[in-house]
């Protein structure tokens, strides 16, 4: 199962985050627009379904801690249209909640930087070390601690709580 190392804050000045990202290094990669739906799995599970505009579908089922700070994040993604078994996987029944985004997204190295502005939220940013053979946690660890600094955000800023979360009030 893919695993990534991160953080999520709540930014004012998105523009400024993007100029810090830049002189660390990241790149502009694309711009999506998202409308991601959350639907509750067994075992308290999460499963969403996003939809980016003019592009994919895909299904992402994700097991993490929901604590402030630095988090590991296990995950798995799948596409929406299975052609093997010729079928759509889309899940069923009325979400719990829908979030619309624009992301940005930047990559630096194996990290990728999200630029968020979430509809009725605000703006935040996510930092994402993916792990791998050449990344493991502890320098996916090292990773997100350089780009938080070089980005001005603090332990204070972080927040534990997901999108879908942050809509129903939690």
């Amino acid at each position: 199962m893919p695993r990534n190392i991160e953080i999520k804050a709540r930014v004012a000045d998105l523009a400024a985050a993007r100029r810090a990202a830049v002189s660390l290094g990241a790149v502009a990669h694309e711009v999506e627009e998202q409308t991601d739906r959350y639907y509750a799995l067994d075992g308290g599970r999460r499963l969403k379904l996003r939809a980016i505009r003019g592009g994919r579908a895909e299904l992402i089922e994700y097991e993490r801690p929901e604590a402030a700070g630095v988090r590991a994040s296990d995950y798995t993604v799948t596409a929406v249209r299975d052609a093997a078994a010729e079928r759509c996987l889309v899940p069923r029944g009325r979400p719990l909640v829908v979030v619309r985004k624009r992301r940005e997204i930047l990559l630096w190295d194996n990290v990728r930087i999200h630029l968020d502005t979430v509809d009725g939220l605000g703006t935040f940013l996510e930092i994402e070390a993916v792990v791998d053979a050449r990344h493991p946690d502890a320098v996916c660890r090292d990773q997100v601690a350089t780009a938080m600094a070089r980005l001005g955000i603090g332990d204070a800023d972080l927040i534990r709580a997901s999108y879908a979360e942050l809509r129903r009030g939690g």
